[in-house]
């Protein structure tokens, strides 16, 4: 019973500011950057990861071109070191992770190498805190898995694979399986959190940082470690306050937000469950994703349907407020971005092939078009490198 107190103590412990440093300072320290821009290449124009050059004093981006050619790069991500990105490669049962070096002089990226995903579909991958190690949401197949990371940013064979279990939502189109859709590793790096889509749970795995190994909870154990949204939420994407007290879930089928206190004496405990949707809002939608601004006052969640940008204010006690409905100025906004400055929000609308920029209202979160309209093809995720 002891054991079993420490590690929910232990999971339940604060996150660290993932952003601490205020958008001003953060401003006033870096403006300039290399973005990679993921995209989908089946059935599209595109070729792979595009590269450009950002100024975020200005909010403006500049095409490189293609930094690589590769199979539909869906979800990308810049190592800490800034000398490696990687991809997943989300091609059903042809799935692959990629590795890849900068080279931060023109923003050309060289594969290293390439390894299956062990599964379907994989649409994101995260590092744990130390940086050696890689973890994989296979979207189709409900399992999750861990590459570790070589000397030279290559890959290496997987360390943990497991799927995820548990009863389904009641979404019979939706949730036929578990559909593992976001990871992340926890403040102390001894826990990972998945998102799964069709379970309408986040799973909470125990990980270890020296084998790169996931295992799940003691028996009996299971709901101490997860936490569980309405039937038929769907969640797909979360994101965590800043002092770590709250976690906050954007569920893709129902389209709604669900903020969970963080609580030690007890468990992960839902305080409420918001709609992401315009008032009035009626047909398809399925929300995308989710950010909290670094001031730790806004929350960001983007619609695929009604093609918004959902703006919400963090009240005391951890709720939220819906604040505005921005349209997105394109068609299925998948992904969207907060530079690091903190001023500029970066919606990419998958559909109309474009990226829209906005500058965001420090003291009130509203967003404001800013700048021209940039033609990608497909445009999926975006991730920054900063250059000085």
């Amino acid at each position: 019973m002891k054991t079993a107190r420490w590690l929910l103590a232990s999971l339940l412990a604060p996150l660290p500011l993932l952003v601490s440093t205020p958008a001003k300072e953060q401003h006033a320290a870096r403006d300039h950057y290399l973005a990679y821009v993921g995209t989908y290449t089946t059935k599209t124009a595109s070729k792979g990861i595009y590269a450009f050059r950002y100024d975020a004093s200005s909010g403006k981006l500049v095409r490189i071109g293609v930094a690589a050619e590769t199979r539909d790069p869906s979800w990308v991500a810049v190592h800490h070191n800034g000398k490696f990105l990687y991809a997943v490669n989300e091609a059903g049962k042809d799935s692959m992770v990629s590795a890849f070096r900068i080279d931060s002089t023109n923003g050309k990226l060289t594969l290293l190498n390439q390894l299956p995903a062990l599964g379907e579909d994989p649409c994101y991958l995260s590092f744990d805190k130390t940086g050696k190690y890689v973890l994989v949401a296979n979207y189709s197949s409900g399992n999750v898995v861990v590459f570790p990371i070589g000397r030279n940013g290559e890959l290496g064979p997987a360390t943990a694979n497991l799927r995820d279990e548990g009863k389904l939502g009641p979404n019979k189109e939706r949730q036929d399986g578990p559909h593992a859709h976001w990871i992340e590793t926890s403040a102390g790096n001894r826990f990972a959190y998945v998102s799964d889509l069709g379970l309408d749970r986040v799973l909470i795995y125990k990980f270890d940082p020296q084998s790169g190994t996931l295992s799940k909870p003691d028996p009996g154990r299971e709901e101490a470690f997860s936490a569980t949204l309405p039937p038929g939420s769907g969640p797909r994407h979360l994101t965590f306050s800043r002092d770590g007290n709250f976690m906050y879930v954007l569920s893709e089928v129902q389209s709604t937000v669900t903020a969970f206190a963080n609580d030690a004496r007890e468990k992960y405990r839902a305080l409420e469950t918001v709609s992401a949707l315009p008032a009035g809002f009626s047909g398809r939608n399925d929300a995308a994703e989710i950010a909290l601004h670094p001031s730790g006052k806004f929350v960001y969640t983007s619609n695929r349907g009604s093609d918004t940008i959902a703006v919400f204010e963090v009240e005391p006690g951890g709720r939220l407020r819906m604040a505005a409905d921005v349209p997105t100025g394109g068609k299925e906004p998948r992904h969207f971005s907060i530079d690091p400055s903190g001023n500029y929000l970066l919606a990419e609308n998958q559909l109309s092939d474009s990226i829209v920029t906005f500058r965001i209202d420090q003291k009130t979160g509203m967003l404001t078009k800013a700048g021209e309209t940039l033609d990608v093809p497909s445009p999926v995720c975006i991730q920054f490198l900063p250059l000085d």
